[in-house]
């Protein structure tokens, strides 16, 4: 009977696992998928009044922001740490040069103009918000754990905040929405939170009673059958009854031919549900649940607690804004302007949104695993 030979410990073979990085093309490809259908969506909803023209401001706004996302997703997250100061004070000027010399836009100064090319720097300071956020609340985690570190974490927003308020309203409830989830999550204190949101409602109730326009909005909301403010909100709810199961086949919209105001913007999800009807409502909502699925995924994976809340804040402006959009567009919320992420027209957002989804990216790319 043959003997099993077996090797000495110095001559075992030993394998070793090889470390790999990762990166979420699933998260990728369906940022894709909705940038391509919201470019679909604008040239159906603008090419009857306006030929090629907000297609082809869509379409550069979206090869731009794809190069940005791909630059940004190449460098590792941790070098903007050391310019988020700068981009904290850099913005609150920009900010306040807007409000004193800013181009006009539905009667509040919310762009600025340089060189013929417009944006809108709001945009540009939630991603400033997110990033310099994440870096001072991971590096004084430990300070969270009481209500003096999360109220100086909360001063450190305002400004930028408060600032954006002034002039936008739902952006700056937007900003307000990321800040307190940001901070939540690093310091997970709810007897807390639950003060900062009473003095958070205080203070968006107080910058509505400032202005008469938000307040006639409350009112059209509550009286959306018969008040002369909420045509708008009744024109997009007959897009969206009028669509039904199905809906009336991509590009044969009826409301979309100047029955609804800001039909390519704003207003756009109306359009999705009135021309590809139910089903195609619940299959872009679906898809956006899976894009902060994955990205909770990269969150929860992160190598550091900066990585983890700069993707964390990201999932909050998508989350937020899709949630806004949707609720003003079926009349669940009074009328305000945010647009829906990734299909909504406007550059400066796609833009933006895109370097946020470049910074995840990244975050991703830092996650190790082992095969």
């Amino acid at each position: 009977m043959s003997r099993i030979k077996t090797l000495p410990e110095t001559e075992k073979v030993h394998i070793k696992k090889k470390t790999e990085r990762y990166f979420d093309y699933s998260l990728m490809f369906i940022v894709v998928f909705l940038v391509c259908f919201g470019l679909v969506m604008v040239y159906s909803t603008t090419s009857y009044s306006y030929g090629l023209s907000y297609l082809s401001s869509q379409a550069k706004a979206a090869v731009l922001g794809f190069a940005a996302m791909f630059v940004v997703s190449r460098i590792p997250y941790t070098f903007w740490k050391r310019f988020t100061l700068l981009g904290y004070v850099g913005t609150i000027a920009i900010l306040v040069i807007v409000m004193a010399f800013g181009v006009a836009s539905h009667g509040q100064r919310r762009w600025l103009s340089i060189g013929g090319f417009q944006f809108q720097p709001s945009e540009m300071a939630k991603i400033v918000l997110i990033v310099f956020l994440a870096h001072v609340t991971s590096r004084a985690v430990g300070n969270l754990k009481n209500w003096k570190g999360v109220i100086k974490s909360f001063v450190l927003a305002m400004p930028m905040v408060l600032l954006v308020t002034v002039t936008n309203l739902s952006t700056g409830i937007i900003m307000l929405g990321i800040s307190f989830i940001i901070i939540f999550v690093a310091s997970n204190q709810y007897k807390i939170f639950g003060l900062v949101v009473a003095a958070g409602s205080g203070i968006m109730l107080l910058f509505l009673s400032f202005a008469a326009y938000r307040m006639d909005r409350i009112e059209a909301w509550l009286n959306v059958e018969t008040s002369d403010g909420a045509y708008q909100t009744r024109q997009a709810l007959y897009a969206i009854g009028s669509g039904g199961v199905f809906g009336k086949g991509l590009g044969q919209s009826i409301q979309k031919l100047a029955y609804v105001p800001e039909a390519h913007n704003d207003m756009i999800f109306a359009i999705i549900c009135e021309e590809l009807g139910l089903f195609g409502a619940i299959a872009i909502i679906l898809l956006f649940i899976l894009l902060l699925w994955r990205c909770m995924i990269i969150a929860d994976n992160a190598q550091d607690l900066f990585g983890t809340l700069i993707v964390v804040g990201v999932m909050a402006q998508i989350g937020l804004q899709v949630i806004v959009n949707i609720a003003v567009v079926t009349n669940s919320i009074p009328n305000t302007g945010i647009p829906l992420p990734f299909i909504s027209y406007g550059g400066t957002s796609l833009l933006f949104l895109m370097c946020e989804i470049g910074l995840v990216l990244s975050v991703s790319r830092g996650i190790r695993f082992k095969r």
